[in-house]
């Protein structure tokens, strides 16, 4: 599997919807398509118009794989980018940290 990032926009209204979107990409993802994917991490971020977008950091067979598992969970998948290469300078933080 390659590592790829997605730029899901303006793709969920408020948290809950963004929730219950995760609850069932997760069970999609490890339930349906675990042979093809893997969900590693999600950031959420605002958008300009008051919605809520992710990036979201996968592990897939293909960028297809990525497109239909976002089309069975109906969620955007605006951009697909693979991986070239990772640099780490810190671990990312838990979110306790990140707000002291």
């Amino acid at each position: 599997m390659k590592t790829y990032v997605i730029r899901r926009r303006n793709g969920w209204n408020s948290t809950r919807d963004l929730e219950n979107s995760a609850a069932l990409s997760l069970e999609i993802g490890n339930n349906e398509m675990s042979h093809q994917i893997r969900w590693i991490r999600t950031y959420v971020v605002s958008e300009d118009n008051g919605t809520l977008g992710t990036v979201c950091i996968y592990q897939a067979i293909s960028p297809a794989a990525l497109r239909e598992h976002a089309n069975r969970v109906g969620m955007p998948a605006n951009e697909i980018t693979e991986v070239e290469n990772t640099v780490i300078i810190r671990d990312d933080p838990l979110e306790k940290e990140a707000a002291a």
